[in-house]
């Protein structure tokens, strides 16, 4: 009996298996000696093994039989049907192809066949070598693969249903192993590209060789996420595909649940952030707070390293506020900044984001208020960070909160300075100095001082040895209290030194709040002071509803001086009577305002008796030492900050 040599391979459904199966006749023909017979072999496995490949998308099984006088190769398929020489119109040109090859091995094998097994269909040829005539014909005899019987209905419904598992790595691991065990697949694997590279997320079995068209299955995902189910090893079932595809169904609908879990997620994460990034920037007031705050919202949630560029009136950019999470790279990131300043201004001028490139690697994000252009805002992390939507998103939200943030710390700002500058020219500039006779005043406005209050003093010089104090309080705060307190102030100042007595001063006062005040009443107090001769102070003194200002003697007894009258702006008819009172020297008479008296801690006051007490201790203490002591008492009695305007005015007696 001549020895024969028998070779079985499996080949891949793809490209290279037409050249493999070419590699393994050359082999085998070149042990066996039957190089006469080689060309027309490597022809027709081609021929066969790309039919295959192409019409039944399977792998390929190719079983090679080899002796001294013959070539016998077998190419079988998985996939089941009907083979024929003949092209029938009604099949398409997808038969009437394979029919032509079948054509051709009719035309150059010595003998041929087709062969047919439960899941599949198959080729055979035998190539005689050409000086050996051909003996008597026998079938040759092929391992046929075994017959697989369909899924039950039990193991199907095991496959689609749920899968056990918390995660989706333990719920796909779940499935795929279903689906090899249904399959008869010798691995399976899951890889999912979420936009930054695709990565496995489960995998089963044994991955070996090439995984072919029909098994490397995409699934349909919202972009830029994308997955690929990869199966191995089930290319001998021939109900492989509509199982895999039954998976690949199956795992689209987790992956895109879990990715729609985590978008929601992360959404809320988001809009967590984003509300306390609004309830800091909204805590602050201060443009240079507002201004460092920012970055440190950025950092490192958001990017490595952030800075805010404010333009100002001429619309030149300038650095506020950068910061970086590694410090020692903060000063090479501010040389680049400065260097990547015409850029960053450029980019000031338009809505979108725009990417920064090396050395920087960022992208900027305008800040834009209320139609107004403040700045830019400039974050880095890395070459691909501007390129991730949803952080930039998030970033663009952070630059429109900040920025609507940073223009109410502006208006804030320019308020306050306006507020303190008409305070400012409600108040005299600096008091007189005159020998032995000492003037020290202090004012608290309201607040974070944005309004102005309706408290004022004033020392109107009437001669070298007369001056009129005047310490008043209009009600209410803001514009039109203070168009009240500038009324009040310029008449009064206006009577006297037209030479009006105090009391028609007061009337005439009164007079003009009922007919310009809007509604709005003053108490005030008139004390004319006036040196004697002998060093004492003579003081004349009109209390119109004011509260009656207070007397430390140099030995540091206090009392309460002068009568209350009716406030001005209220009745026709006001009532001021006239209090004299001496200074001797060393003697000081404290004025002030509600505010102080009315500095509230909890339930209690300040009250009177303990700025009584207050201004006893600082008997003969210069006046504006005294003002000073009794405005820091007053400001410690409460943690909160003044509701209402403070002013302290003090007379001493320095002869």
């Amino acid at each position: 009996m001549t020895a024969q040599t028998v070779r079985r391979l499996r080949l891949p459904a793809d490209h290279s298996s037409p050249g493999l199966a070419r590699a393994a006749i050359r082999t085998i023909a070149h042990e066996r000696d039957l190089s006469a017979v080689l060309d027309e072999a490597l022809l027709l496995v081609t021929e066969l093994t790309t039919n295959s490949v192409v019409h039944a998308g399977t792998e390929v099984d190719l079983e090679i039989t080899a002796t001294e006088t013959s070539l016998t190769v077998a190419v079988l398929d998985f996939q089941p049907g009907q083979l024929s020489v003949q092209a029938d119109t009604d099949t398409g040109p997808e038969l009437a192809e394979r029919g032509r090859g079948l054509l051709l091995v009719d035309q150059l094998a010595t003998a041929w066949g087709t062969l047919q097994f439960t899941g599949g269909k198959g080729v055979w040829f035998r190539l005689d070598r050409p000086a050996i005539p051909p003996g008597p014909f026998t079938p040759p005899t092929f391992e046929l693969p075994s017959a697989q019987a369909a899924p039950s209905p039990e193991r199907l419904a095991e496959l689609a249903g749920p899968s056990a598992g918390a995660t989706l790595t333990e719920a796909a691991e779940d499935l795929l192993q279903r689906l090899c065990e249904v399959s008869g697949a010798t691995g399976a694997a899951l890889t999912v590209d979420e936009g930054d590279g695709p990565h496995t997320v489960a995998a089963v079995g044994r991955l070996t060789g090439s995984t072919d068209g029909g098994r490397r299955v995409p699934l349909q995902l919202t972009r830029p996420w994308r997955a690929e189910l990869l199966v191995s090893g089930a290319g001998g079932n021939p109900y492989g595909r509509p199982l895999v595809a039954l998976a690949a169904d199956k795992l689209t609908l987790m992956v895109e649940n879990y990715r729609l879990r985590r978008a929601d997620s992360e959404r809320r994460t988001w809009l967590t952030f984003l509300a306390d990034a609004s309830e800091l920037l909204a805590q602050s007031l201060d443009v240079e707070l507002t201004l460092a705050l920012i970055p440190r919202l950025v950092v490192p949630r958001l990017g490595v390293w952030c800075a805010i560029h404010t333009a100002d009136a001429g619309g030149e950019l300038h650095l506020a506020a950068a910061t970086h999470a590694d410090e020692t790279m903060l000063t090479d990131l501010l040389d680049s900044l400065a260097q990547a300043t015409p850029q960053l201004k450029e980019a000031m001028g338009t809505d979108a984001v725009v990417p920064l490139g090396l050395p920087l690697e960022g992208y900027v994000v305008a800040l834009i208020a209320r139609g107004q252009h403040l700045g830019t805002l400039t974050v880095g992390g890395g070459r691909d960070t501007w390129q991730r939507t949803e952080e930039v998103a998030v970033v663009e939200d952070v630059a429109r909160r900040a920025a609507l943030a940073l223009d109410n710390a502006n208006i804030h700002a320019e308020r306050r300075n306006i507020a303190q500058a008409l305070q400012r020219s409600l108040l005299p500039p600096q008091l007189p100095k005159a020998e032995g006779v000492e003037f020290g005043a202090e004012y608290v406005p309201t607040g974070e001082g944005v309004d102005v209050g309706g408290d004022f003093y004033d020392v109107v010089p009437l001669s070298s040895r007369r001056w009129l104090v005047v310490v008043g309080d209009v009600s209410g705060k803001g514009v039109q209290a203070a168009t009240v307190t500038g009324l009040v102030r310029d008449v009064t100042r206006v009577l006297v030194r037209d030479g009006r007595p105090l009391p028609e001063t007061l009337v005439r006062l009164n007079e003009t709040l009922l007919e310009r005040g809007a509604g709005r009443f003053c108490t005030l107090c008139l004390a004319l002071v006036m040196r004697r001769q002998d060093g004492t102070l003579d003081v004349t003194l009109h209390l119109a509803g004011h509260d009656q200002p207070v007397l430390v003697r140099a030995d540091g007894e206090t009392e309460l001086v002068g009568t209350c009258g009716t406030a001005l702006g209220l009745l026709d008819v006001i009532n001021t009577p006239r209090t004299r009172v001496i200074l001797d020297p060393g003697d000081t008479l404290v004025f002030y305002t509600d505010g102080v008296t009315e500095r509230r801690r909890g339930p209690s006051l300040f009250g009177v008796a303990r700025l009584r007490e207050e201004a006893g201790v600082l008997a003969g203490f210069p006046a504006d030492v005294v003002v000073a002591r009794l405005r820091a008492r007053t400001l410690s009695y409460s943690q909160e900050p003044p509701r209402d305007d403070i002013a302290i005015f003090a007379v001493r007696n320095d002869a």
